[in-house]
């Protein structure tokens, strides 16, 4: 076995490299040979959310993850508020809303970029954002000078293995406030409410407006009371969700948001305001300066608007930091071509990276743009070539030819670390699983999942391109909102290309 992988990853390598090169028609053929089929992956990758709802389930075909009931009823209890809805952020049953906002963002993102290429997708995807995004709106609206971010206690519940139906775990509510700030999940939030606005604005115009109204009102108290949620909340969101990157990063996704949805000059003010921010190699729910930069960018490239040519300058050097053919590239790629960053879920900084790649390629493309890493020459295309490369190795295109996507393909992950997919379900097991109940038989079996989450993309494999398909290993097997967020995007881009 060991051999024929190596010999595979030789054969992935030599293909990752000839694509490196850009856009001749044979290397084209070669990038094809997966033949992922990408409007099916687009179908399952949105139908994943509805796996990850908390609170009161629609029924029928607006619920088609049928396997999952619902849960989460008396959230916000505690706090004497209905913080009902949202997600799950991965395999486990807490409501962060720091993620949870970034992925609300990214969905919102590829909609308003890619909504024409969705098809019948579309008003699948607004269901997905609309799910989280009327979740946020309680949060922001709840309580005067008060911005909730999380439901249930992280540090008891990753002690249970329980379904989400069965949660008898404490549903701590945490909230941030002018005496406890939390810039970064506000300014998060208020992207995200931004982002959402833009979404609905032709087609629900009243919730659109609402949604513009409550993101104006974040980002005041976003900006009004500066400071980190990490330092606010402590061991409530740290290790889980820590804002690592500090809050800066959010401050200006969240004004570029705002700048996008109100062309209100404050916004960009506030911008210049902030002077330079970090170059970073990386894009995701903890860092977004490398977003920010390139939705900025759109105004410097497709309008020429000069007044945003620092932002273009600033994504085109993330991404000559990404290039593999870059003298500036500060990336490493495992064998079969797989952008890697870090080992504990990999797969969510390569999805995020990869709607960066397309949606700066699209720009390039409307205006035939090209830039320079050092004597590198970068066209539209050697952009798309890249992100195509990802995300076709996400679909099974890869040394071992697995798709990372559950339900996506023949050959796909079979025991994730997901409560709700690992546990029977209430149909098949009415009695209730307690807290430990979990853990024996169904957490340490070897046996499949019995509900197969569709469109789940997982953690992914580690940098050998191996990946062990082990419930125990979250960093590899757990699947998350936001790795699921930031490829419906690039999903879209590919399954409506004429290429398909």
């Amino acid at each position: 076995m060991a051999m024929s992988c190596t010999a595979l990853s030789f054969f992935s390598l030599f293909i990752f490299v000839l694509i490196s090169l850009d856009s001749s028609i044979g290397n084209v053929q070669l990038v094809q040979a997966g033949n992922p089929n990408y409007r099916d992956a687009l179908a399952k990758s949105i139908l994943f959310f509805q796996g990850q709802r908390s609170g009161n389930l629609p029924s029928g075909a607006a619920q088609q993850i049928t396997w999952r009931s619902n849960s989460g009823l008396s959230d916000g209890r505690f706090a004497q508020v209905d913080l009902t809805g949202g997600y799950y952020d991965a395999g486990d049953n807490v409501k962060f809303n720091f993620p949870m906002a970034f992925t609300t963002t990214m969905l919102s993102w590829g909609a308003l970029e890619y909504g024409k290429k969705m098809g019948p997708q579309l008003a699948s995807t607004r269901a997905a954002i609309r799910w989280s995004a009327t979740y946020l709106l309680k949060c922001a609206r709840a309580t005067l000078n008060r911005l909730y971010v999380g439901v249930g206690d992280p540090n008891i519940d990753h002690k249970c293995w329980e379904r989400p139906e069965d949660m008898d775990t404490s549903r701590t509510v945490y909230w941030v406030s002018p005496s406890n700030p939390g810039s970064d999940v506000a300014g998060e939030t208020a992207a995200a409410l931004a982002a959402a606005s833009m979404v609905f604005r032709k087609v629900d115009s009243k919730y659109s407006k609402l949604l513009l109204s409550t993101a104006k009102k974040v980002f005041q108290f976003a900006i009004q009371y500066r400071g980190a949620y990490s330092d606010s909340l402590g061991s409530a969101v740290c290790p889980f969700y820590c804002s690592y990157s500090g809050y800066k990063d959010e401050l200006v996704w969240g004004a570029a948001w705002l700048l996008r949805a109100t062309n209100d000059a404050f916004y960009f003010n506030f911008l210049k305001s902030m002077g330079a921010g970090d170059s970073p190699d990386i894009f995701s729910w903890d860092n977004k300066f490398a977003g920010a930069y390139v939705l900025l960018s759109r105004r410097a490239v497709l309008n020429n608007d000069k007044n945003f040519d620092s932002y273009k300058q600033q994504a085109e050097q993330f991404m000559c930091g990404i290039l593999p053919n870059s003298p500036s590239s500060s990336t490493q790629y495992t064998q079969g071509g797989l952008i890697y960053k870090l080992p504990g879920s990999n797969l969510q900084y390569v999805t995020s990276i990869t709607f960066l790649l397309t949606t700066y390629s699209k720009y390039m493309s409307a205006r035939k743009h090209t830039f320079n890493c050092g004597n590198l020459v970068v066209t539209s295309s050697a952009l798309r070539n890249l992100a195509k490369r990802q995300v076709d190795y996400i679909l099974g295109v890869n040394p071992l030819k697995m798709s990372y996507m559950v339900g996506y393909g023949p050959y796909y992950p079979k025991r994730i670390h997901h409560r709700g997919s690992s546990l029977p379900s209430l149909d098949s097991h009415p009695q209730t699983i307690g807290c430990d109940g979990g853990f024996q038989p169904f957490f340490y079996s070897s046996n499949p999942n019995p509900n197969i989450l569709v469109g789940a993309v997982v953690g992914g494999p580690n940098q050998n391109d191996g990946f062990p398909d082990d419930r125990a290993d979250y960093s590899h097997s757990e699947p998350a909102t936001y790795i699921n967020g930031a490829i419906v995007g690039p999903l879209a881009y590919f399954a409506g290309s004429k290429s398909q």
